[in-house]
């Protein structure tokens, strides 16, 4: 399967497509931008907007409260309907910038009953410097993993029951079994394990049959896999650096990819055109939109975790 570039322009740092049901969310992480677009039945592409989230912004999602939560320099911040961003939660130990050997937050998502997790890693991808942190809908934060090295990609199985992660750092996809009632991550073992012949596996999606679909930073690649970590299908992306994916559209069926132009020297960019575009493909499955975050979006500043 070939993926197609669409129309929006390029992000220097693509990354974290969502669908929410009615709209397409991604970000420009480098840009701190968080870019907002339509997805026709046809799988056409079309953005609407764009806001500045932060410094960096590295996931987004919806909110029920009014508005979107990012992960978004060192914590969580609020952006408003009319694009106002506010910081909410400030997370002890990270934040910072490259030259101070700092943090910032990565990719993300929802569980169903409305709680975000986000991951950090630092701006040196040092080992261990990541983490996994849960903002709950009571608006507190809790340390979920550490010891991470790039905390990426997360989704759920459709019964809720499993949680997979990317540390693109270790080249690996954990899973765990998740308890919805009290959002516990427990039981991890390895799920995909790569070795850098093929990328690495950074953002993931999980369709609604329960597979998983790794974007394949490196590798200009998006791979399906079984629930036992049996490959079932390939789109090929022409674009190294493959970010992440959803499943967008009226249908639910439109595989939106999102790529970057991070790192590549001028010689690859001239190579690869499209990179930090969106493309598409239709693989004939469909997918989950989007769960949003359903707690308090008012200002906080917590300054700690638990």
């Amino acid at each position: 399967m070939q993926a197609t570039a669409a129309d929006p322009a390029p992000a220097e740092h693509g990354e974290g497509p969502v669908w929410d049901g009615a709209e397409l969310l991604w970000v420009d992480i480098t840009a701190g931008l968080v870019r907002r677009g339509s997805v026709s039945a046809d799988g056409a592409v079309t953005e609407r907007a764009a806001h500045r989230g932060g410094d960096t912004v590295g996931v987004v999602v919806p909110a029920t409260a009014g508005g979107w939560l990012l992960g978004a320099g060192g914590g969580f911040t609020h952006l408003t309907p009319d694009g106002e961003a506010r910081v909410l939660v400030e997370l002890a130990g990270e934040g910072g910038s490259a030259e101070t050997g700092g943090t910032r937050m990565n990719d993300g998502a929802c569980d169903r009953a409305g709680r975000f997790y986000a991951g950090t890693m630092a701006f040196d991808e040092r080992p261990g410097a990541g983490a996994l942190y849960r903002l709950d809908t009571d608006g507190t934060v809790t340390t979920v993993l550490d010891g991470l090295t790039v905390s990426n990609g997360l989704g759920w199985s459709p019964d809720d029951r499993t949680v997979y992660l990317s540390d693109s750092g270790d080249a690996v996809v954990w899973a765990f079994d998740h308890d919805l009632a009290t959002g516990e991550f427990s039981q991890q073992r390895e799920f995909l394990r790569f070795d850098g012949s093929h990328g690495v596996a950074d953002g993931l999606t999980v369709d609604d049959e329960g597979c998983v679909w790794t974007a394949l930073w490196g590798g200009g690649a998006v791979r399906r896999w079984s629930p036992d970590g049996e490959l079932l299908a390939v789109v090929d992306v022409p674009a190294e650096n493959t970010s992440s994916c959803c499943f967008a559209g009226p249908g639910r069926d439109v595989l939106v990819v999102s790529t970057s132009r991070q790192g590549l020297d001028d010689a690859a960019r001239a190579a690869q055109p499209d990179a930090g575009r969106l493309f598409t493909a239709r693989p004939g499955v469909a997918g989950p939109p989007a769960f949003p975050y359903r707690g308090p979006v008012s200002t906080q500043r917590t300054p700690g975790t638990s």
